[in-house]
């Protein structure tokens, strides 16, 4: 089968449809997947922070990446009353004080994302998120299936 293997950077997002694989690695970053299994279509987006608040680009962040990725693949002729999303990553990456910001963030962009997919009226029906340690997610857009791997862990598959 051939198929292209995309790279989603941080900050950054991708639309495309089967065969193709999205890939993202991920720490306290949250890595959004969202999916038509009908027209098999797939966004990958990998946010770094939950809201904008600075002029940055759009895609960094949770409440204006979703949406724009969301309507990439409306554009796209995936149908918005079959999408649904998996979510991964959002890990305590650095060992930091209680009260620290630092030792937040992934746990804000997990909350902030689900508010927005929740907003969005876009059910969760997998996720893999928190802990202490990266990830590497393969989005397979032929099944919607995530592929997790992870340093001294087994795969897991979502």
């Amino acid at each position: 089968m051939d198929f292209n293997l995309i790279n989603v950077g941080i900050a950054d997002y991708a639309v495309s449809t089967s065969p193709d694989i999205l890939r993202t690695i991920l720490g306290s970053c949250v890595g959004i997947c969202l999916f038509d299994k009908e027209k098999k279509i797939g966004g990958l987006s990998h946010i770094m922070l939950p809201e904008l608040k600075f002029k940055s680009s759009i895609k960094k962040y949770a409440d204006s990446a979703i949406p724009s990725m969301l309507e990439e693949m409306l554009t796209a002729k995936a149908r918005r009353d079959k999408i649904v999303a998996k979510i991964v990553g959002g890990s305590k990456m650095f060992q930091v004080s209680d009260n620290s910001l630092m030792g937040e963030i992934g746990r804000n962009n997990v909350v902030k994302v689900k508010e927005v997919l929740n907003k969005l009226g876009l059910s969760i029906i997998a996720e893999d998120v928190g802990g202490d340690y990266g990830r590497t997610v393969d989005f397979y857009l032929e099944t919607g299936e995530l592929r997790i791997r992870s340093i001294g862990r087994n795969e897991k598959i979502i």
